[in-house]
């Protein structure tokens, strides 16, 4: 089916984010006043379009390539690193103020996504309780590491580059008692020279993307399993997906689509030299 029906309601997406105030990528901040539960839904809004299975990569590529779509899809994807950012930082505060902190993590908005991408990611590399997992880019709720940890007990160790993030995500980490077995470390992924590690895995959201990618290939060795997190098809509304040129230097050597309502498709890279 031709992504081109999606036009109009991209568009319309892109005009409820201006009514908001937001007409620019700076400004962000002017939806911190709006109610969470309205931001939750205009996600949705967008979220049916990115998952429509009827639309194929090549008619994907084709609106979302297209150059009259510039403003919008940039918005969009803005809006959703937003959006992401906001509702884990949301579910993390409630964690720390909970008297059942697991059970206020299972309803995180996106919990459900994170065990469709467990369940694919555990495929990529060998998961058991001697292998060390670093996550570049760990975030507020440091979802990735707390589930490795508890599905296969393997010690888990975030980096995330703000300091207050990275202190929040270690209060959810110790009230979910889980600080023997998962770090969070504040830098960026050159700290990945002064840590000995196993499997990697870089976040979808991490940024910039040359930068990090280059980084991670001159610490890495070939046998070490890098983990990424992509977009692609019409999920690539979202967020941007990760291009040959950003990658250049690793090898593909599996892809994983994603599964159910799941954003993200994984991807096991190798260094090659």
């Amino acid at each position: 089916m031709s992504c081109w029906k999606y036009w109009p309601k991209i568009e319309e997406i892109a005009v409820k984010l201006e009514d908001y105030g937001v007409d620019s990528l700076d400004d962000l901040s002017l939806l911190n006043d709006v109610d969470l539960d309205e931001i939750t839904a205009l996600l949705d809004e967008i979220e049916v379009i990115a998952h429509d299975e009827t639309i194929d990569f090549d008619s994907a590529k084709h609106i979302l390539d297209d150059k009259k779509m510039n403003k919008a899809l940039k918005l969009i994807r803005k809006f959703y690193l937003y959006t992401g950012a906001r509702l884990e930082t949301n579910n993390a505060t409630q964690i720390i103020e909970s008297d059942d902190p697991q059970a206020t993590l299972d309803t995180f908005h996106f919990y459900e996504r994170y065990e469709g991408l467990l369940t694919n990611e555990s495929k990529l590399a060998h998961w058991h309780e001697d292998k060390t997992f670093v996550f570049v880019g760990s975030g507020p709720l440091p979802l990735t590491p707390i589930l490795f940890r508890q599905k296969f007990g393997c010690k888990c160790i975030g980096i995330e580059i703000q300091e207050d993030v990275a202190e929040l995500s270690r209060k959810v980490i110790k009230k979910l008692d889980l600080d023997d077995g998962i770090e969070i470390l504040v830098g960026d992924e050159t700290l990945l020279k002064d840590i000995d590690f196993d499997i990697l895995m870089v976040a979808a959201f991490a940024e910039p993307k040359e930068r990090v990618f280059s980084n991670v290939w001159e610490i890495v060795n070939e046998k070490t399993p890098v983990l990424v997190r992509t977009y692609s098809g019409m999920r690539a509304i979202l967020y941007a997906p990760l291009t040959d040129k950003i990658l250049r230097g690793f090898h593909k050597e599996v892809m994983l689509l994603p599964i159910g309502n799941t954003n993200n498709t994984s991807a096991l890279l190798r260094k090659v030299v």
